[in-house]
């Protein structure tokens, strides 16, 4: 006990509220120019500590960086899955590899067709080869292809995926199709 007072240290004189006012007397108002000349003294520090972390630059020599966002390197796929999501207003071709992994895509919209244009089948046809065109330089030959949606361009995408030199293997129609489940909206008066 007699060591854990001694390692206590001496209580001040003067109790915790009657600091303060020391402490704010001492406190010296500051003023515009004070304060300019405080910020200007610190934006030195900063460079100064900026300058000394740069390298010297070896004289004939330049300084070449690698890009920051380089592709990442693809193996050759043989086989994939083309994923067609027809709607009324656009169609979406996704070409996945085997495990799912996205290889490329294409969408009606980036396909350069706007508005109501993107829902018709010549918009997924264009679509369907662009995709499909992207897919055979990875090396795809053989797909297998899931469509959903009931949209007016689905037989037309397979058509074109065929077309562009790939292999229909399976064909499989995965649209959600509901038991009776939420409320459809109310019928349109046109």
């Amino acid at each position: 006990m007699a060591e854990e007072e001694a390692q206590k240290p001496a209580p001040d004189d003067k109790p915790a509220a009657e600091k303060k006012p020391e402490a704010a007397a001492e406190k010296k108002p500051e003023t515009a120019a004070s304060k300019a000349a405080a910020n200007k003294a610190a934006g030195d520090a900063v460079e100064a500590i900026l300058d000394s972390e740069k390298a010297p630059e070896a004289p004939g020599k330049t300084i070449v960086r690698k890009p920051k966002g380089a592709k990442k390197g693809w193996k050759a796929v043989t086989f994939a899955k083309v994923y067609i999501q027809s709607t009324f207003n656009n169609t979406m071709v996704t070409i996945t590899d085997d495990r799912g992994a996205t290889l490329c895509w294409a969408s009606a919209g980036g396909s350069g067709f706007k508005g109501t244009k993107k829902g018709t089948p010549f918009a997924a046809q264009m679509t369907a080869q662009k995709a499909a065109k992207r897919a055979v330089e990875l090396g795809v030959k053989q797909v297998t292809v899931f469509v959903k949606g009931p949209g007016p361009g689905r037989e037309t995408a397979i058509r074109a995926l065929q077309q562009a030199g790939l292999q229909v293997v399976s064909l499989k129609d995965v649209s959600p199709i509901p038991h009776n489940g939420c409320r459809a909206p109310k019928a349109r008066r046109v």
